[in-house]
């Protein structure tokens, strides 16, 4: 069976989560040039927009990087994954819906393929349409979640046990501690987010990052359960303002638009807490320095190395 490392072409079992419409060329290109794999996050972003993405990572690294397409959240998936093979992206990840239709025609172009699942069923249904690698995501995670709500430490386990292929953690990451956890659980590697917007490449608001540093292990909320629209969040005035309108009795069409990617544009980019949302983990409360991409990389394998070491005498 071959390692995540040899499929993704990659020299770090470390992968940067899609960040929808504040997905961005430095940060994604940054991620890849330091070893892991960098992604630009599709999200509602039109076809231009992602292609101007796709163009200018290229320009920042000749290394793999990866498209994630939120296939039931774009409305440009085949548009999309059209500039996935047509600019030679050696990596594409779909999330968000049915991975099936696509599989095979991206394998096609010399494609590889990871899928995002929340559940042992969507797993092996993804592994039996042919993806390559498979992102396990536990509710600890920043942003859209499942409303199955299974922790990481839970459903890394129950996955590795019944598929075949890499396995990836998400959701609860942030250091070298997590990345040995987690394969100890039996990831071949793991999937970040918030850890990788407090980084010094990361283009986005000084205010967003400071309050993922000041964080403790209770300053993530989250909104929507309400409408079936679980999203873990930064706990900011405008976070308390979804909570309000929730015990209202807010409808979906309201919550949705209330947390559209203009919302997270305003929050991620512009800083305006009151105004907009900041999606984070619950491992923001962890999470204390602003370092490089490449310093951040270095130090999770270090540590993972350190800690596997130091516990493999109780064995």
């Amino acid at each position: 069976m071959n390692t995540l490392l040899n499929v993704l072409s990659i020299k770090h079992p470390i992968l940067q989560g899609g960040m929808g419409n504040i997905s961005n060329s430095i940060l994604t290109a940054a991620v890849s040039e330091a070893g892991g794999l960098g992604t630009i996050g599709a999200g509602t972003l039109t076809p231009d927009e992602v292609e101007a993405i796709i163009i200018d990572t290229k320009k920042r690294t000749s290394k793999p990087f990866s498209v994630n397409v939120a296939i039931n959240v774009t409305p440009y998936t085949k548009e999309i994954l059209r500039l996935v093979v047509k600019h030679e992206v050696p990596v594409a990840t779909l999330s968000a819906g049915n991975p099936t239709p696509y599989i095979s025609k991206l394998h096609e172009h010399g494609v590889k393929v990871v899928t995002v699942v929340a559940s042992v069923k969507q797993a092996k249904k993804a592994e039996d349409a042919g993806a390559d690698v498979i992102v396990a995501e536990g509710y600890e995670a920043a942003g859209i979640n499942s409303n199955l709500e299974t922790t990481t430490l839970t459903l890394i386990p129950q996955i590795v046990k019944n598929v075949n292929i890499p396995v990836v953690a998400a959701g609860g990451i942030a250091d070298g501690k997590g990345l040995a956890a987690m394969l100890v659980l039996g990831a071949s590697g793991v999937q970040m987010g918030t850890r990788f917007i407090a980084t010094k490449e990361a283009p986005f608001h000084p205010i967003y990052k400071q309050k993922i540093v000041q964080a403790t292990d209770h300053d993530t909320v989250i909104v929507g359960r309400s409408v079936g629209r679980i999203r873990r969040v930064l706990n900011t005035s405008y976070s308390q303002k979804l909570l309000q309108l929730e015990q209202e009795g807010t409808t979906l069409e309201t919550f949705n638009q209330l947390t559209s990617e203009d919302y997270h544009i305003l929050g991620a980019i512009e800083g305006k807490e009151d105004q907009g949302f900041m999606n984070s983990g619950q491992i923001s409360g962890l999470i204390d320095d602003i370092p490089t991409i490449n310093e951040l990389l270095t130090q999770i394998m270090n540590e993972a190395k350190t800690e596997i070491n130091k516990v493999s005498h109780l064995l």
